[in-house]
Parts: C-alpha cells; structure tokens; sequence
C-alpha cells in the first residue's frame, strides 16, 4: 500500500517538476534592448560607408598584420562598432573577453590606469589559435574610447607603452576631434576619417530596421529622420525607436518624428526672421520669450537660423556680421549664458542689419 502511495506521489510531483522546468524555456522572451545596440553591425562587412577601413580590416582579418589604428570622426559614423566588429571576428566569442580591453570616458583613464592596467594588460603574451581550431592573430587589441578625452600627461605615458608591447599588443584609439590628441600618438597610428552617413545609407539601413520590426512609416517620416540625424545613425536609429513606443500600431508620421527630435517648426523660425525683417522690437521680444518658454533649445533656434540666414537676401557683408555674432552666441551659450538674452541679442542684430536694406 506504502509502495503504491509512493508511487503515486512520485506520479504527482512529476508534472509539477516538468512544468517548471519547462516554464522558463516556454515562457522566456528576448530581452528587450535598445535597437542601436540591436542593430550594431556584427562583422566588418556590415558597417556601412566606411570602405578605407573596411578594406584594411578585411586585409586582417585574412591573415595581415594590423597596424595601430586612429580613428575619428563625428559621432554616430560607425567608428566603435567597426573596431568592436572586427574583434569578435578575429578573436571568436571564446576569446574575446581575454584579448579585448576596451576603455571609455566612463572609465577611469588617468596617468595611473596607463601606467598599471593598460601596462600590465599589454604584456601579456598570446598564443596564435582559437579553442575551435581557426587561427587568430597573436596579438591583443586595447580600445581607447573617446580618446580625445584623454588628459595630456595620459596620452604621453601611452607612446612608449605602444612602442614597447608592439610584439603583443595593437591600439585602436577613437576620438571625435583628432586636433586633441597630441602629436607623438597620431604620428604612431595609422589615421582613418569615418564620414558622415550619406542620405541614401541611412535611408536603406532605417528601412531595413522597419521591415525587421514590421513599422508602419510613410516616405516623409523616413526622410525627415534623415534630415534631423545629420549623418548620425545612431541619432536616426533611437528616433526611430522612440517614435514607434508613441505610435504602437499606427502609422510613423513626420511630425511624430519632428516632435521627438526637438526640431523647431519651420513655420517658427521663418515667423522670428519675418519679424526681425518687418516688425517691431516689441513684438521680437515677445516671440523670442514664446519660443524659450515652449522649450526649445536656444542651440537648436540657433542652428536652424543659421541655416535660414544663408538663404535670405542680405549682402555677403550682412551676413558676415549675423555669422559671426552667431558664433559668439553660440560659445556664451556652451559657456551657460542665458538663453533668452543670447537669443534676444542675436535677433536684434538681425533686425539692425535688416534695416540697412530699407
């Protein structure tokens, strides 16, 4: 009868054992995770409109020596991706974590974590194959992100390390500004220039990204993505994705997609310059205060303006001025001037050259 009970409970509890073991596979789902780290090019061949940097990677990945390498750029072209892409390759999933450094801004990255953990990272030696059998460079890579962040007396213990552990090691150092990395660093590394994204590339890579996550878009929203990324991606990728979480199963429109980005309305801007043209000071001040009261950055008033400037009929001279008092707003406001006064005053300018014309 004990026999019988036992054999039963066993019976019962099997199912339950079953069930939870099967409850986690049947119920697991993919991670959500942001679409730029989604969509970030898993091999060399897929980075798009970089074709220099590509073809010497390729020459690597064959089996050629790889150079230190520099690159630079603006943000959003490809640049950590390329170099993160190539040493998955070289290296296999099994490997990477083991002769892959990489450091960002986010890390320390004084003198001292040059000196010690750079250092030490950098001395040891490789061995030449993969645990499955594929033959691997025997060097290892250190990625210095956002170099140009790097302070001076950083960048100068990093020379006689590159040269030293030349055997073992390669660096890749990436920067947005290469005038900020001195001199001896450049002059080691083979330089490469990654170029903003053509209209046409991003275009094709946000349509494939819709197709894969069956959004619905028109044409106009896809090209005013294009418009407001200004050759960054990774701009147009995360818009992208904030646009359709505000329109779960509905259509992408532009003004969906000029709303997120914090574009101005062009209607706006031409509004200000009819004013600053034909109006009154008192009606300028009162809508350059609407403007920065909606919220919109006085750095994006700014360069919308600058864009608008150029088309207008003022002499070459008249310009000049509006330019150049633009260019000292712009520095007041990095240096954290207030918004509405810079504004005020660049309009005001406007208004005086306008009235030359007059």
């Amino acid at each position: 009868m004990q026999a019988f009970l036992k054999g039963a409970a066993a019976q019962s509890t099997r199912p339950q054992k079953d069930k939870a073991a099967a409850g986690p596979s049947t119920e697991k789902k993919a991670k959500p995770i942001p679409w730029v780290e989604k969509y970030r090019p898993k091999c060399v061949a897929e980075v798009a409109f970089q074709e220099e940097v590509v073809a010497v990677l390729k020459k690597s990945l064959e089996g050629a020596d790889l150079p230190n390498l520099l690159f630079y750029g603006p943000p959003g072209t490809g640049k950590t991706s390329t170099i993160l892409a190539a040493a998955r390759e070289l290296y296999g999933p099994h490997l990477y974590r083991q002769r892959v450094l990489e450091l960002n801004a986010s890390d320390e990255r004084g003198i001292q974590v040059v000196r010690q953990k750079v250092k030490n990272f950098a001395q040891l030696t490789v061995a030449g194959t993969r645990p499955d059998g594929k033959p691997c460079p025997p060097f290892k890579i250190i990625i210095l992100d956002e170099a140009d962040s790097m302070t001076a007396p950083a960048q100068a213990a990093l020379r006689r390390t590159m040269e030293k552990e030349s055997r073992t090691t390669r660096f890749c150092l990436i920067c947005n500004y290469i005038s900020r990395i001195i001199e001896p660093l450049t002059s080691r590394c083979s330089k490469f220039r990654f170029k903003p994204l053509a209209n046409q590339i991003q275009e094709e890579r946000l349509l494939e990204i819709c197709g894969k996550e069956n959004l619905k878009y028109t044409k106009e929203s896809i090209a005013a993505l294009v418009r407001v990324s200004d050759g960054d991606l990774r701009k147009a990728i995360t818009f992208l994705q904030s646009a359709a979480r505000l329109n779960v199963d509905k259509e992408i429109t532009e003004r969906a997609v000029v709303d997120i980005a914090g574009v101005v309305p062009p209607k706006m801007i031409d509004n200000l310059l009819q004013i600053c043209f034909t109006g009154t000071f008192e009606k300028l001040e009162v809508a350059v205060r609407n403007m920065v009261d909606e919220g919109y950055a006085a750095t994006q008033i700014l360069s919308q303006l600058h864009e608008s400037i150029i088309e207008q009929e003022l002499s070459d001279k008249q310009k000049s001025a509006v330019t150049e008092k633009m260019a000292v707003v712009g520095k007041c406001l990095t240096d954290g001037a207030d918004e509405y006064l810079q504004m005020l005053s660049l309009c005001s300018l406007i208004m005086q050259q306008a009235s030359q014309n007059n």
